[in-house]
């Protein structure tokens, strides 16, 4: 399928008409100019803080005097923190080992009852004070801290300022432990730094596992040394008939390390035994018939499969595991199996006996789509259910035999459903997906017959198929992407679409300021 990729002058032209609609109905008011100085308040955050304790007669102003104080293991948090600081406010904020001063912001490594990710922010006329337990926690406050600062802090040119943090404290913790976001790197490649700039975008807002989905029909993307015609051959294309590209491993442990400087994991997907027709173009000797079919750039899915019966097939398979494994540090591998219509169940089941050991064997913990768990994937392997409906005969079984469920349906979760009829990316198989409908629905009970107790978490996917560029996996992604992140992260006493959406209002300046190109959907109040 090819497509005209967007006018993006044009969109912007219609997001400055729905803005100045939205002014008219707000009695008038128009949104403030970029750089003008706005007042943060301690609860406009996302996702929302476990505990908000205002102090209004406290706030901290950051001056050309602040230092960061942050000593140890918190240090490479405080070079992240003074990172994001310097380019809007011109200020030095020098990073010291030293005393907590007046007109300091001091990190801590402390807070032990707040878990691995929890923390504690403090905000006085004198000092900001966050602590934590584990340097993670740390780095989630920082993404909470950055959001007190006014829009402008977001910039990477000098602005005016001033640039003042609101008062009081913030107690903080996630609800789930796994928090996901999907980029489909294989229907439409994107290269490191286009990864790395989602990472980023990501990392604002909590998310702590970044799911590559590396091999498709349409082009593998990983360097596999010991079968080098998988790139050379098979990431020659995509969708529609680009280029095409592929990470070495070199790219692949940057990828990899990039997240870690964000706290986030790599997991990687190796989609197996369908969604395979790259590699089965690669090495005729895959196939069954042994032909190798020709490389593939439409959007049709379920044609392929790997040979179930022959030996060579299980040597590939854990030639691939054991280099991804290799190269990956976290303890998931996702191995797909989904949408293997061109194989039957019971070469399905054959094939998934054999290979999910194989994750196992070189040290990883199996992740699969919903379809796999007919296989019976062992205990602590990991179901990802994509449905479109809140219940599958397969999930109870799976929570039986100990599995966890990733939450990630496709009407819900989705990123690259279509907004609205009219939107000009994505698909709508799932349905049309609003930020509302986004965040209307809740990861621990909204699957019958999966306890909350049963849930590792949720996850956010973005398919390219129709996305070529970082403007469409911005404008897919956002507003969307934080609505998902807010499910993940807040407890569900906290899920409350009036708040989320005036929350959400607030970050749309952060985004024009960090030049994400972002959808202005009707039902949020932007300023």
């Amino acid at each position: 399928m090819t497509r005209t990729p967007p006018r993006t002058a044009v969109r912007r032209v219609s997001l400055l008409a729905t803005a100045l609609t939205g002014a008219l109905l707000l009695g008038g008011t128009a949104a403030p100019a970029l750089g003008t100085p706005q007042e943060q308040d301690l609860q406009d955050v996302v996702p929302a803080p476990e505990s908000v304790r205002p102090d209004p007669g406290s706030t901290f102003e950051l001056t050309r005097h602040t230092k960061i104080r942050a000593a140890g293991e918190a240090a490479p948090v405080g070079e992240h923190l003074a990172g994001l600081l310097r380019p809007s406010t011109g200020f030095p904020i020098p990073v010291s080992r030293g005393q907590v001063k007046d007109g300091a912001i001091a990190l801590s490594l402390d807070g032990r009852e707040l878990g691995p990710e929890g923390y504690r922010l403090d905000v006085d006329d004198d000092v900001v004070r966050l602590s934590a337990q584990t340097p993670t926690g740390l780095f989630r406050g920082v993404q909470t801290l950055r959001q007190l600062l006014p829009p402008a802090i977001e910039s990477r040119t000098e602005q005016p300022g001033p640039w003042t943090v609101p008062g009081g404290e913030i107690v903080d913790r996630p609800r789930f432990g796994h928090r996901s976001a999907m980029l489909d790197v294989a229907r439409h490649f994107f290269d490191v730094e286009q990864v790395k700039r989602y990472i980023d975008q990501l990392a604002q807002y909590k998310i702590n596992r970044l799911h590559l989905h590396l091999t498709d029909d349409q082009g593998w993307r990983l360097e596999i040394e010991s079968w080098p015609r998988l790139t050379e051959h098979g990431g020659s294309t995509e969708v529609g008939g680009g280029p095409g590209g592929f990470y070495t491993q070199a790219e692949y442990t940057e990828i990899v390390e990039y997240a870690a400087s964000r706290h986030m994991v790599v997991i990687p997907e190796i989609d197996l035994p369908g969604h395979t027709n790259a590699a089965l173009s690669s090495y005729a000797e895959l196939n069954c018939d042994g032909v190798a079919p020709p490389l593939y750039t439409g959007i049709e899915v379920g044609f392929s499969s790997l040979c179930v019966d022959k030996e060579i097939t299980y040597r590939f398979v854990e030639d691939v595991i054991r280099e991804v494994a290799a190269l990956t540090p976290g303890e998931y591998l996702h191995i797909g199996g989904d949408e293997a219509h061109s194989t039957t169940d019971e070469d399905y089941r054959k094939f998934m006996q054999r290979v999910v050991p194989m994750v196992a064997k070189y040290g990883k913990t199996a992740v699969g789509w919903h379809e796999y768990a007919k296989a019976a994937p062992p205990a602590g392997a990991v179901v990802q259910y994509w449905g479109t409906e809140n219940s599958d005969p397969l999930l109870p079984e799976a929570v039986a035999r100990g599995n966890r469920i990733l939450v990630s349906p496709a009407n819900k979760s989705y990123l690259d459903q279509k907004y609205h009829e009219g939107t000009e990316l994505g698909l709508q198989w799932a349905g049309l997906t609003e930020v509302a409908d986004a965040y209307g629905w809740d990861p621990g009970s909204y699957l019958r017959g999966v306890p909350e107790e049963a849930v590792l978490g949720v996850e956010a996917p973005l398919w390219s198929e129709t996305l070529e560029t970082s403007d469409h996996i911005e404008f897919m992604a956002f507003p969307r992407l934080p609505a998902i992140a807010e499910l993940g992260w807040s407890q569900a006493e906290h899920h409350d679409w009036e708040s989320f959406s005036r929350r959400l209002a607030a970050q749309g300046p952060r985004w024009e300021h960090q030049g994400i190109d972002f959808y202005r959907s009707e039902q949020v109040p932007w300023p």
